[in-house]
């Protein structure tokens, strides 16, 4: 009974199970043992010691033995496929006298190219393209080097917040490589281009790429950027990293429901518009247009954030331990317990009351 290397694989993520699909019992026992008896057993050590450092020893024990186990079955999965197309090719006498590639032989070379592209641009050099792998495997650990170096230097985390690109770079790197197998299995010739190159070719034809813009479009904003709709896009970039940071700051988890509609509408609105990008010339239109002509609003909002930061950051930790000798008043607890219940009952009312009223009416007596 032939097994499914695609289904060993995506089983091997729980350790031991991959294994023990394929018949290998032993290490199908010895990875879920190993795995979750050191977690079984930090967990227990914590209980009696209470000791802290456990809990990240234990994880990242339990990681180095997930990652064995993963990295096990990459190399059996991929022994195993040379073994296949070896014994294929053994047992097959009769020669065809069309040239093109065998069933079996088409599926080990995807099989193998689809598992090797986990890791951006091994899927690349796989099919023999280097610098089209080399682009996308410096980009991506380029990429989360310096970003982990910044955040490390500046000792500022929410520097961390950028590393949102590595998923982009990652699925775009795995899907190209998914298409330049396709073109390959087609018989298409192969050109060993570089991102940059292809960038250059669709920017003379006059044309963008419809997968790149769907691939920015993880990012609100990015894929509206690329496709020309540049006040577009950065509105709403710079509404979902502000909404962030903003529920962040003010601590109004309550209202962490706007991030995911954000992010879903900056997602299906890039879409959009990039279907239309093949039909008729897109225009620039920004989500909030009258932000241009009610700057004093934007103005008001950004010296509250201000004026609300100078008070956590400054006043607050400078005044709160004085009022508390004196008037023996506990502001910072006041101001943790209170603060946010009444910011949002604040918005909440302001917005029935928006609602209740409604539109002013008109100079000539009937509401709008």
């Amino acid at each position: 009974m032939n097994k499914s290397s695609v289904l060993a694989f995506f089983l091997a993520l729980i350790p031991g199970f991959g294994h023990m699909y394929l018949g290998q019992k032993r290490k199908g026992v010895l990875y879920p043992f190993l795995f979750f008896g050191t977690i079984g057993l930090g967990a227990f050590a914590y209980f009696i010691s209470a000791i802290d450092g456990f809990i990240p020893l234990t994880l990242l024990v339990a990681f180095l033995i997930w990652a064995i186990n993963v990295i096990d079955m990459i190399i059996t999965l991929l022994m195993r496929s040379k073994i296949q197309t070896a014994g294929q090719s053994a047992d097959t006498n009769v020669v065809s006298p069309n040239p093109i590639v065998s069933q079996p032989e088409n599926y080990n070379e995807r099989f193998t190219t689809i598992l090797l592209s986990f890791i951006p641009g091994v899927g690349h050099f796989q099919l023999g393209l280097n610098q089209r792998g080399l682009t996308f495997l410096a980009g991506f650990f380029g990429v989360a080097s310096m970003i982990f170096f910044v955040a490390f230097v500046s000792h500022q985390g929410g520097f961390l917040i950028f590393l949102l690109a590595m998923p982009i770079i990652w699925i775009y790197s795995f899907f190209d490589a998914i298409q330049q197998l396709n073109k390959k299995q087609n018989g298409e010739t192969l050109e060993d281009r570089t991102i940059i190159e292809d960038l250059d070719r669709y920017r003379e034809e006059g044309k963008k790429s419809k997968m790149l813009a769907t691939i920015l479009a993880i990012f609100p904003g990015a894929g509206h950027m690329y496709l020309g709709l540049q006040r577009r896009g950065l509105q709403l970039m710079a509404a979902f990293l502000l909404s962030i940071y903003v529920l962040d700051v003010l601590r109004l988890s309550i209202f962490l429901f706007l991030i995911p509609i954000i992010w879903f509408f900056s997602f299906f609105d890039a879409l959009q518009h990039s279907s239309k990008s093949e039909q008729e010339d897109l225009q620039d239109v920004p989500i909030v247009k009258y932000l241009a002509n009610h700057q004093k609003w934007l103005g008001i909002a950004l010296l509250g954030l201000g004026l609300f930061y100078i008070a956590d950051s400054i006043l607050l930790p400078v005044f709160a331990e004085q009022v508390r000798n004196v008037f023996q008043i506990d502001l910072w607890y006041y101001y943790h317990q209170y603060f946010q219940v009444s910011v949002v009952c604040l918005l909440l009312i302001a917005g029935g009351i928006r609602l209740i009223v409604g539109a002013k009416p008109s100079k000539g007596g009937n509401e709008q």
